[in-house]
């Protein structure tokens, strides 16, 4: 949306590599109408973001398409990579992080204590200190706590943690953009942090109410707690509906992401 912007601008741009649920759509197998759907907006890679300013490149979370992800939206290098939390379609793309690692060196790698350990288990040839494989990358990491902001590329960004299910996971604010995914509850807490946005970017897996996520019905509750400018819904499942009816029963101002959509915000 919107005119287009140098990379040299402090605006944010916003690349939606991915914005579908653990299993992407079409789902293996499935015979779903949406899962056929020829419309390519209706087909979800695993949720994931790029957010660019000045030469800087951002992604949060490498779920497994991550390579597929930058083969087909590529960037000359990967200065941070944030992840939200542990679970596989956040995460298991790791390892594919190697080639900019063998190009530029240790990468920047954000994450909370409990998402180390778990993939310091899953990965544990790329953490090991002794007798490394001369192939794995190399990560320097960043502790990410809550209620704590960290300085990235000339940036302030803000943490917000929110509930998947029981488990505390994180969302990131920079500037007037926040990105929360998996989200089922919002902490009162943390909801100071998501005023005067320009962009939000929140999970909308279904119709029907889930367990662990929010469905249509309760995101649009928080779009119109935080009334943001703009709000765009991602992490979908093939349940939600064809890309185009959804979208067309949206309030103004909230939209459907869709794979490589590209977004402005200040």
């Amino acid at each position: 949306m919107g005119k287009y912007l140098s990379l040299n601008s402090r605006m944010l741009k916003i690349t939606f590599l991915g914005t579908g649920t653990s299993q992407g759509i079409p789902v293996i197998g499935s015979s779903h109408p949406v899962c056929l759907s020829e419309d390519p907006r209706d087909k979800r890679l695993r949720v994931s973001v790029l957010i660019q300013w000045d030469n800087q490149h951002c992604v949060i979370d490498c779920g497994p398409d991550f390579r597929q992800q930058l083969l087909r939206t590529p960037i000359p290098r990967l200065d941070a990579l944030l992840f939200t939390h542990e679970h596989a379609d956040h995460t298991a793309g790791l390892d594919d992080v190697r080639p900019f690692f063998f190009k530029q060196g240790k990468l920047d790698v954000y994450m909370d204590q409990r998402v180390e350990q778990s993939l310091k288990i899953r990965f544990g040839y790329i953490f090991q200190e002794e007798d490394r494989y001369p192939g794995a990358p190399e990560l320097r990491l960043h502790r990410v706590e809550k209620d704590r902001d960290f300085s990235l590329g000339g940036k302030q960004i803000t943490p917000i943690q929110v509930l998947h299910n029981t488990l505390p996971i994180f969302g990131y604010r920079i500037d007037n953009f926040a990105y929360l995914t998996d989200v089922k509850s919002l902490p009162e807490d943390q909801i100071p942090k998501l005023k005067g946005l320009d962009v939000l970017v929140i999970n909308a897996l279904r119709e029907e109410p889930h367990p662990s996520h929010l469905h249509k019905a309760a995101a649009l509750e928080w779009v119109d707690i935080l009334q943001p400018k703009r709000t765009y819904f991602t992490h979908i499942s093939h349940l939600m509906g064809f890309h185009q009816s959804v979208e067309s029963q949206l309030p103004q101002n909230v939209f459907l992401a869709y794979d490589t959509l590209e977004i402005h915000s200040n």
